[in-house]
């Protein structure tokens, strides 16, 4: 019996700006990859020409620097991934495009619609990277004086997901028939109002957006806590995940695998993709090279501001619904 033959998942995690923190002031960079729709363009047609199978962007809710190294870095003054996604898909015919939505400062309704219409604008080629955002500096952007608690967040995700999906399912796949000589343009019958009511949120539905092309888009977890491993192991299909060792690599992926049957799943439902930034060259020297040159072109006020402590954290319970 021969064995079965597995495909390697390749994922292009290439923010405009670089994904070194000093590669916009390379002299071969555009320091406005960022916000330049062109340059995006680029790097997705030549992803899906190299066989990609996603083009895969973080994303914040809150401009990122380091306090007392201001205007260092260009994190955080890019485009919104959703609708840079969108604009990407008329571009690209196969590429899967995975954008990042936060579940601690985002509406289910309105997460689920967007990423339905990326899912129909793209043909079937949208994934949602599920966060919970780590960043304290959001919480001052939606109305809160502090971040919420890290396992507050994580119990809200649980719901988020299960609104999204139960709104993604409120229209059945065969639901619009469009047909002009009995003027149904959807069967009402396929059509079904989610009426959730639980501890985050009451949503009736149904979502004004049909069902997406893949059923559910692509969901992405990535993260390496306990939580953010459970939540893969409840829900997610690809956990992205950045491991320094083989060993914890391999452990990771055990660990991870481990808690799928609990939910029903088994360990191919979901793959491990593990981050790696690669820095090319000719010969060994040729790219370590490459990578001090990157190393060198750091702002020295950077790396001699140390990360603040993040200000104290509040139970998510204050966003409840009553």
């Amino acid at each position: 019996m021969s064995k079965q033959q597995k495909q390697l998942r390749l994922g292009a995690f290439l923010p405009g700006a670089g994904q070194h923190v000093a590669a916009w002031r390379h002299p071969q960079a555009r320091s406005n990859g960022a916000l330049n729709f062109q340059h995006y363009q680029q790097i997705a047609q030549t992803a899906e020409r190299g066989k990609f199978d996603a083009f895969f962007l973080a994303d914040g809710l809150a401009l990122q620097h380091r306090p007392g190294a201001e205007g260092r870095t260009a994190f955080g003054g890019d485009f919104e991934p959703v609708t840079l996604f969108s604009a990407l898909s008329a571009v690209t015919e196969k590429i899967g495009f995975i954008a990042t939505a936060s579940t601690t400062y985002e509406d289910p309704y309105i997460l689920a619609r967007k990423f339905a219409s990326l899912d129909h604008i793209s043909g079937g080629r949208a994934g949602w990277n599920v966060v919970t955002t780590g960043s304290s500096e959001a919480a001052g952007n939606f109305g809160l004086e502090n971040h919420p608690i890290h396992a507050e967040r994580y119990i809200r995700a649980h719901e988020f997901i299960d609104v999204v999906k139960g709104l993604w399912d409120s229209w059945e796949d065969d639901a619009f028939i469009r047909d002009q000589e009995t003027a149904f343009y959807y069967d009402p019958n396929k059509i079904h109002e989610l009426n959730h009511k639980g501890r985050f949120f009451s949503v009736r539905g149904p979502l004004n957006i049909a069902r997406p092309p893949q059923g559910y888009p692509v969901i992405v977890q990535a993260g390496s806590s306990e939580d953010g491993k459970e939540l893969a192991g409840r829900n997610a299909e690809v956990i992205f995940t950045a491991q320094q060792t083989l060993e914890d690599a391999q452990a990771f992926y055990a660990d991870v695998k481990g808690r799928l049957a609990k939910y029903g799943r088994t360990p191919d439902q979901l793959k491990v993709m593990p981050g790696v930034f690669p820095v090319v060259g000719l010969t060994e020297a040729d790219a370590k090279a490459k990578y001090q040159e990157l190393q060198d072109l750091i702002h020295p006020q950077y790396l001699a501001i140390p990360i603040n402590s993040t200000p104290k954290p509040t139970p998510i319970s204050s966003r409840v619904q009553q």
